[in-house]
């Protein structure tokens, strides 16, 4: 599948029945699909994103649910996915259960990513190697990564998407004071975090006065990769 965000076709969601009561809506990072999400097992329903937008997916999933008569989701947000989440959250609170964010941080420094969109240029996917290696603090903890999505994910993304992605989130940020409204949230966040380092996260939730703060020890940036979060949620 190639990813141009600007085409709003491309976005879409799958429904997966898990035989569950609820639906949850699992919103990937930047850089990764749906796939990631694979081994996560929760008491939900899955609404996945296909072709995932960040611009078009709050239409995207306000149409979906008036289509398929679906009052009220949570929201799993991942990584970028937290930005995204937490924006359809601020706009859409009665439709929202509860909002759960992994792995945040409240905005991504316009240095960073101009330098970020800089290496990609340069060799892709020498820098998409370099981002998904830095997801693990643990060679070991890579290992279902590696076999199941490295190469492919290597391969697989336009750079066009990539570099607008990045744009998304250099004008993009979490605020804690938009989601008060919310009297159910909860923040999962690996220990050992160097792409959103925890300091930033317990700062959101500190700002907010419903918020569970869930750290996850001795994991990085993708704590669902190694613990059962079924347990949280």
């Amino acid at each position: 599948m190639k990813y141009l965000l600007k085409n709003a076709s491309q976005t879409g969601f799958k429904y997966l029945d898990r035989n569950k009561q609820d639906p949850i809506v699992l919103i990937p990072g930047w850089a990764t699909d749906y796939r990631i999400f694979d081994s996560l097992d929760l008491m939900f329903n899955y609404l996945l994103p296909v072709g995932f937008s960040p611009i078009t997916f709050e239409k995207s999933l306000l149409e979906t649910m008036k289509r398929n008569n679906i009052t009220k989701i949570s929201l799993f947000g991942w990584s970028l996915g937290g930005f995204v989440a937490a924006e359809f959250a601020s706009r859409h609170a009665n439709l929202v259960d509860e909002l759960i964010l992994v792995s945040i941080r409240k905005k991504y420094k316009k240095e960073e990513l101009i330098e970020i969109k800089k290496l990609l240029r340069k060799n892709k996917k020498a820098y998409l190697y370099k981002f998904y290696t830095q997801c693990f603090p643990k060679k070991e903890q890579m290992r279902w990564f590696q076999e199941n999505l490295l190469k492919d994910y290597c391969e697989k993304f336009d750079l066009n998407y990539l570099l607008e992605t990045l744009d998304y989130l250099e004008n993009t940020e979490i605020k804690p004071e938009l989601l008060n409204g919310l009297e159910k949230i909860k923040i999962i966040h690996g220990e050992y975090d160097s792409i959103a380092p925890i300091q930033g996260a317990t700062a959101i939730k500190d700002n907010l006065a419903y918020a569970r703060f869930i750290c996850i020890k001795d994991i990085g940036h993708i704590p669902f990769l190694k613990e059962d979060l079924g347990k949280y949620i």
